[in-house]
């Protein structure tokens, strides 16, 4: 399973590079993103195009993705800037209709890997006319903002309901690869790590962002990051490779004690 994390800063990156975070996330992504997440307790970046290529000198094993904005009237500019500055992948957030990731997978023509972020309910309802469109390298559902859109209260009830296991059976239809949502440490969480990576692998999950509760730099110093990755990494990997050992019972308690946690938190927030 490909682990990412989000940082613009290199101490940080050194730390979960050498722990064996696979992907070193930049986010540049800022139109419409404080409007859409107003209140939530959610990462808002403020990173830039400088920092891509400061981050492209620090790694030398991890590869690079970046987040760009949605397709905006600055969006092939962007993107060459992102491509300039040695971006490995590229994301496109917020999409809603097949016609923007065109753009993108024009705009990108081949030059790094392109990875779509399914966040909204308009792209769930054209996922077949999107999946159909070549040059998609990767998949991955954005839980925040799809709660949102469909007014839900907590954003796992997506992976309670069905919806990720729809979006998951329409991306591995399409052989594409995928992944869903954040985690934190192994034993932690309102909803359990431990729980939530049992749904990556019934799923079928190939890669996860690793949530700001993994390593919080609010509470963490940047220098005992690389502390933390070295703790932590090996313990979601020893766990994720125990799960891929067990059977199909298994999952279906592990669905099942997912949807009883999550309706006991919804109910307690009405």
């Amino acid at each position: 399973m490909k682990l990412m994390f989000i940082t613009n800063k290199p101490t940080i990156a050194l730390g979960a590079q050498a722990a064996g975070v696979d992907r070193i996330f930049v986010d540049l992504e800022t139109v419409g993103k404080a409007e859409r997440q107003g209140g939530m307790d959610t990462v808002q970046s403020k990173h830039t195009v400088a920092d891509v290529a400061e981050m492209r000198k620090t790694l030398d094993k991890s590869e690079l993705l970046v987040r760009v904005n949605p397709i905006y009237p600055g969006s092939k500019a962007e993107i060459d800037a992102v491509i300039e500055a040695g971006a490995d992948i590229i994301m496109l957030p917020y999409f809603k209709h097949p016609w923007q990731v065109m753009k993108f997978l024009l705009m990108v023509n081949g030059r790094a890997k392109t990875l779509l972020l399914f966040e909204t309910p308009e792209a769930v309802k054209n996922i077949d006319k999107i999946l159909e469109l070549r040059g998609i390298d990767e998949c991955y559902v954005g839980l925040n903002d799809l709660h949102l859109g469909y007014k839900r209260k907590f954003m796992f009830e997506l992976l309670a309901d069905g919806t990720v296991d729809y979006l998951c059976y329409k991306f591995a239809q399409a052989g594409i690869p995928y992944g869903f949502g954040g985690i934190a440490r192994i034993g932690t969480g309102l909803l359990s790590a431990d729980v939530i990576l049992g749904e990556h692998v019934r799923l079928g999950s190939g890669s996860v962002i690793l949530s700001r509760g993994f390593c919080d730099v609010r509470t963490i110093a940047e220098d005992d990051c690389a502390a933390v990755f070295a703790e932590e990494v090996p313990k979601l990997r020893a766990k994720h490779a125990e799960l891929l050992q067990k059977d199909g019972q298994f999952f279906e308690d592990n669905h099942a004690e997912l949807q009883r946690i999550v309706a006991q938190i919804t109910e307690s927030n009405i």
